[in-house]
């Protein structure tokens, strides 16, 4: 089925509570295609709601009844019960800094909306279709930058709760759903997740494993600009040593430039420069850091890890409250350090071929791929470039969860910072984008002096073509910002070859 956003028809996908990864995540927040959620889909959200009034009625539940953080052992005063909901909106909706993006806010809202069709946050039913008509209507509430520390997106989603209530505004399309009217025990059960730390480490890792794909095209490219070996990719070498990324990298290498799985030795150059001749043994742990974060994704965008967990089987048989540390994201903090680790090694193996494009001695062209001038400079920018992106990556792959923070009168004396781990993450992604940019450029103007073209039989053949298509003819000493941003505006296409 299809539906229709600004017009243009696109296609439906259903949130159900289950089957949720990074790619659909990053689909439905880019509008390439938009939320459905069936009927049916509703009923464990109904029965959950009403275990949780009955247990409400029976006794004290953290978060309904009482208050939240070090105020745990506090009981809410009946005469504050009706509006105890919207005072914790009210309080934790105290994020600050930049307001995040649209997609990275919708993104948030898809996850939350997945999270509580799994049936354990006991919240009531009209709360989760507001929020799936919020989404249908394009619409997303403003969400500041900091408000979390990786133990719940507290201060986010109460943004969304308000924004439902009536009470926090909507950007975006020109219908917002109409407000709410929240009841306490929808408060804490709405914002009891990690959804937007969640979101945002979904549309990182469905844009770095595009970037990840599009570098075997780029360092094969570079490959062929140097007349580098194939040997090192040769498929012997890594079923001796059979790192499953590593093995992934050489073959992916060798079937874009159409090699056998037993290449010729070079009449060359013995060894490559570690540019070259380590790109299996560096990148391959990139692409297995990207596996690992997207295995737990599957886990965390699919679960009811809402605190107090509202269940159907209690130790008498019949529905029970758990409270327990759910919400606490190690497992997301240390996968995204992990990722952000393992991408800095492989973008320092793109400046380093950029480097070697450089070189006479290696490509047989003039000292940084110059033109016909004589001293020209050519691309010997784009080195300084590359590395100074470079820095900033270095700073992202500092672990997040190396942190630490003890909140809430020293109750809460642990914090993941997966939060913090999602973002830096994110301006990786885009960092190594330009430094991939950069080194593709370089590529292209050699293999263009060395008027070496591959067949457009093989993928490297069109990536070339691709390429040499968009990016300027021109040899002359001139700026090559407006060639690196077209450089980099291509990987998506390339990923895909």
């Amino acid at each position: 089925m299809a539906s229709r956003i600004a017009g243009v028809a696109v296609p439906q996908i259903e949130l159900v509570g289950h089957g949720l990864d990074s790619e659909t995540v990053a689909l439905l927040a880019d509008g390439a295609a938009c939320v459905e959620v069936p009927l049916s889909a509703y009923d464990k959200v109904e029965r959950s709601w009403r275990r949780a009034g009955d247990l409400v009625a029976a006794g004290r539940v953290y978060g309904r009844s009482t208050g939240v953080g070090a105020n745990r052992s506090l009981d809410v005063d009946p005469a504050d019960f009706d509006l105890h909901g919207l005072r914790l909106l009210r309080s934790h909706a105290g994020g600050i800094g930049a307001l995040l993006p649209a997609r990275q806010v919708r993104a948030m809202m898809i996850v939350r909306l997945n999270q509580l069709l799994v049936g354990n946050a006991g919240l009531r039913p009209e709360v989760v279709r507001g929020l799936a008509a919020a989404l249908k209507a394009g619409v997303h509430p403003p969400v500041n930058e900091y408000g979390a520390v990786g133990t719940g997106d507290l201060a986010a989603l109460s943004q969304l709760g308000l924004a439902l209530a009536g009470e926090h505004p909507w950007h975006g399309g020109p219908t917002p759903p109409p407000p709410i009217s929240l009841e306490t025990g929808d408060a804490l059960a709405l914002i009891s997740s990690n959804a937007l730390t969640l979101g945002q480490a979904s549309l990182a890792r469905h844009s770095l494993d595009r970037l990840l794909r599009a570098a075997h095209v780029v360092a094969a490219l570079s490959l062929l600009a140097v007349d580098g070996s194939l040997e090192a990719f040769a498929e012997p070498v890594h079923a001796a040593r059979p790192h499953p990324g590593n093995v992934r990298v050489a073959a992916e290498v060798r079937r874009l430039v159409g090699a056998p799985d037993r290449p010729a030795p070079p009449t060359g150059r013995i060894q490559d420069p570690y540019a070259f001749r380590c790109f299996p043994q560096i990148h391959g742990p990139a692409l297995e850091a990207s596996d690992a974060l997207e295995r737990v994704l599957a886990i965390e965008l699919n679960a009811g890890a809402e605190n107090p967990l509202i269940s159907a089987e209690g130790p008498d048989g019949g529905p029970a409250s758990y409270h327990h540390g759910g919400f606490f994201s190690a497992h997301v903090a240390l996968a995204l350090d992990q990722l952000s680790l393992a991408l800095l090694p492989t973008a320092r193996l793109s400046a380093a071929r950029l480097a070697a494009l450089n070189e006479p001695g290696i490509t047989g062209l003039r000292p940084f791929l110059a033109g016909g001038a004589s001293a020209g400079s050519g691309v010997l920018i784009l080195e300084y470039s590359a590395n100074a992106a470079l820095a900033e990556l270095r700073n992202a792959a500092a672990p997040a969860s190396s942190g630490h923070a003890v909140l809430s009168r020293s109750v809460e004396e642990a914090a993941s910072f997966a939060s913090q781990a999602a973002r830096q993450v994110m301006r990786a992604v885009e960092t190594f984008r330009l430094v991939l940019g950069c080194e593709l450029v370089a590529a292209v103007r050699a293999l263009r002096q060395l008027s070496v073209k591959q067949a457009t039989s093989l993928p490297v053949g069109r990536a070339y073509a691709l390429v040499d298509d968009n990016l300027d003819l021109s040899m002359e000493d001139r700026p090559l910002t407006a060639d690196v941003s077209a450089a980099a505006g291509l990987l998506d296409a390339l990923a895909d070859l």
